[in-house]
C-alpha cells in the first residue's frame, strides 16, 4: 500500500455528479484539481449498507472541505453506470457535490494497494493529498466498518497548518511549540 509522503498516482476516471443523465458523467484526471488538496475516499460496492452512510456524512461536510480549498472525491471499482443507478435511487445519495468516481478496471485501488485480496473490491479507504500530490494521510477501516469524517475534516485542519498538533487537535486551537 502506497504510504504518507508517496505520490498519488495518475489517474483518468469517469465519475458522476448527478442524477439527471443529460449531465450525469464527467472525467477526473490529475490536472482537474490542480493546487488544490484532494480527500480520495474508497468505498466496497455501490448498493450496500455501510457505503451511503459515509457517502452522504461526506455529502454535508462538503462545504467545509471547500472552505479548506480541498475537494472530496468518492471512488469505488464500480462502474459509472451503476454509481448513476444508485445515486438515482438513494435519497441520500442523489444531491452530491462531489463526484463517484468509478475505478471499474481496478486501475487507482491496484496502485494504491487498497485492492481487498478477498473480495476484489476497494478496501474502504481514505487519503489526503497535499496540493503537490503528496500522499499526507492514510486510514484503511475493515470493510464492515465505516469511516468518520468529521476526523477527516479534523486532521486536513492539522496538517493545513504545517505545525506540531496534539492529540485531539481542533482547529482554532494553538500547535504545539517546541522552542
Amino acid at each position: 500500500m502506497l504510504q504518507i509522503g508517496d505520490q498519488f498516482p495518475r489517474l483518468d476516471m469517469k465519475g458522476v455528479v448527478s442524477a439527471n443523465l443529460a449531465e450525469a458523467f464527467v472525467t477526473v484526471n490529475q490536472d482537474t484539481y490542480v493546487d488544490k488538496w484532494k480527500v480520495f475516499f474508497f468505498w466496497p460496492n455501490d448498493f450496500t449498507f455501510v457505503c451511503p452512510t459515509e457517502i452522504a456524512a461526506f455529502g454535508r461536510l462538503h462545504s467545509e472541505f471547500v472552505d479548506r480549498d480541498a475537494e472530496v472525491l468518492g471512488v469505488s471499482t464500480d462502474s459509472e453506470y451503476v454509481h448513476l443507478a444508485w445515486k438515482q435511487h438513494h435519497d441520500d445519495l442523489r444531491a452530491l457535490p462531489f463526484p463517484m468516481l468509478a475505478d471499474s478496471k481496478r486501475e487507482l485501488t491496484m496502485a494504491l494497494g487498497i485492492l481487498d485480496k478477498n473480495e476484489g473490491v476497494a478496501q474502504r479507504a481514505t487519503f489526503i493529498v497535499d496540493p503537490q500530490n503528496t500522499i499526507r494521510f492514510v486510514m484503511v477501516t475493515d470493510l464492515n466498518v465505516g469511516r468518520n469524517p468529521k476526523e477527516v475534516l479534523r486532521v486536513l485542519d492539522a496538517l493545513q497548518t504545517g505545525a506540531l498538533c496534539s492529540c485531539n487537535w481542533q482547529k482554532g486551537e494553538k500547535t504545539l511549540d517546541i522552542a
